[in-house]
């Protein structure tokens, strides 16, 4: 069996948690969870996101994202407005002093990887982002097809890419 811990999908994984849980430590400081945040940066990106949407952008049940978007809007850092066409759905806008509290959070997001890509070189920073957006291009072009034999559709992939760095 090989060691995990060469396994690019490992080392993807522990990088996004360790950011996150860095991350975490850092906004907690400002009074605000996980949840908040994830909630606050997914309305920030996808405005008018009705309940439904933002559960499965946050990756939780319905219930869930509904008893959270109900504490933000009693905090005063959401509102509810009927949905064009369709008064039943309510779609969910940040108000402006959530907006304002996304910057501040943002601002320790851009500090928080600003200290994980400190011992790369502003090429070796850029040269990673290039990477990590062409991956997750493919990763979106790869969830509109269904799926065939539980591998990424249409693409051949050799060992280099999923093994060690190594050649």
């Amino acid at each position: 069996m090989p060691n995990t811990d060469d396994y690019i999908g490992v080392v993807i994984s522990d990088v996004a948690r360790l950011i996150r849980t860095a991350f975490d430590r850092r906004v907690r400081a400002l009074g605000i969870t996980r949840a908040q945040w994830l909630a606050l940066t997914r309305l920030h990106r996808h405005p008018g996101a009705s309940q439904s949407e933002l559960a499965d952008l946050m990756e939780i049940e319905r219930a869930s994202a509904g008893r959270m978007i109900d504490r933000m809007e009693a905090n005063g850092w959401v509102e509810r407005r009927a949905a064009n066409g369709d008064r039943r759905v309510k779609r969910v806008y940040l108000t402006a002093e959530a907006e304002q509290v996304h910057r501040r959070i943002w601002r320790v997001a851009e500090a928080t990887v600003e200290g994980a890509l400190s011992d790369l070189s502003a090429q070796e920073a850029a040269q990673l982002m290039r990477l990590l957006a062409r991956v997750k291009s493919t990763l979106l072009e790869d969830a509109d097809r269904p799926a065939r034999n539980g591998a990424l559709n249409g693409k051949a992939r050799n060992g280099r890419h999923l093994g060690s760095t190594a050649p």
